[in-house]
């Protein structure tokens, strides 16, 4: 009997193969999209999943400023920061975030779904958000994806 096959293996930052996958967010629903974008960075969709290794995908999203919020959320939702200094707190519609910085609004769902560690930090860095068609890492080959 070979018990090798029995054996867990545990993927680690040499064993990893990372790929370079592009979605399309024209028309997607924000939080639909980004769970399944957060899976996919996290490396959940694949056999060799190790929960604190960086084994997941590196993600392009393209159209960011297609994407769509159902029911009011567009004008209700509030997204709050701070500024450091007092009486500093600042509150955003998605609306108004669209408006000024389209890419952040997938950036600011996205990073809500990942570990909030290094390693959440870590895996942000596989994302990487554009507000248009086009994007620079076409010598990454990356591949199309439909959620």
């Amino acid at each position: 009997m070979n018990t090798l096959s029995y054996k867990t293996v545990s993927a680690n930052k040499s064993t990893v193969s990372k790929e370079w996958i592009v979605v399309d967010a024209e028309g997607e629903i924000l939080g639909r999209l980004s769970s399944q974008i957060a899976k996919v960075i996290r490396g959940k969709h694949k056999p060799s999943y190790t929960p604190h290794v960086d084994c997941g995908d590196n993600v392009i999203v393209i159209n960011a400023d297609k994407v769509r919020l159902t029911g009011n959320k567009l004008e209700e939702k509030v997204y709050q920061r701070y500024t450091g200094y007092p009486g500093g707190q600042r509150f955003e519609s998605p609306k108004q975030l669209l408006a000024k910085h389209p890419t952040r609004i997938v950036e600011k769902a996205v990073r809500g779904m990942l570990p909030k560690n290094r390693l959440g930090r870590a895996l942000f860095k596989n994302l990487y958000v554009y507000a248009g068609n086009e994007h620079p890492h076409a010598a990454q080959n990356p591949k199309t994806v439909k959620f």
